[in-house]
């Protein structure tokens, strides 16, 4: 398992928190910033993260900002990428179980620091059951390719 990790400005703290919960588990994980609490933008992010995972560099990521909707809204944008936002040990399961997520989101300013260790833990060792979530997901990849 690899990991990518990415945060904006005001997840930047939990990112780094997230880094060294990593280190502990073993857990081998590359790093797209941002490299300080420095203002800036999520979306640059979330595209740099979904792209080491598109690119086989990484198997699965977590992006960090305030709240975690910025980074899915974004990373959901990025063409074969499923990004969750999760906010307990449930949520960070059903994303993997049933929906296949590539990229967990989290919120810097919205998740209790007790929560995140088993929310990232769930997520990483969750696998996707298949079967029938197969289907729903062959339709969320033909909307990416929709005309509007």
């Amino acid at each position: 398992m690899r990991v990518v990790l990415g945060s904006d400005h005001a997840g930047f703290n939990l990112k780094e928190t997230i880094k060294a919960l990593l280190g502990r588990m073993s857990v081998p994980c590359e790093d797209v910033g941002a490299s300080s609490a420095a203002s800036s933008d999520y979306p640059d992010f979330a595209a740099a993260a979904a792209r080491v995972i598109l690119d086989g560099r990484a198997d699965r990521g977590i992006l960090v900002c305030g709240t975690g909707i910025g980074m899915v809204i974004a990373a959901n944008k990025i063409p074969g990428i499923r990004a969750a936002l999760a906010w307990n040990v449930a949520t960070a399961r059903l994303a993997r179980a049933h929906n296949d997520a590539h990229i967990l989101t989290l919120g810097g300013r919205t998740t209790p620091a007790a929560d995140v260790e088993p929310i990232v833990r769930a997520f990483l060792a969750t696998e996707y059951e298949g079967g029938r979530h197969d289907g729903r997901l062959a339709k969320v990849a033909r909307l990416e390719c929709r005309d509007r």
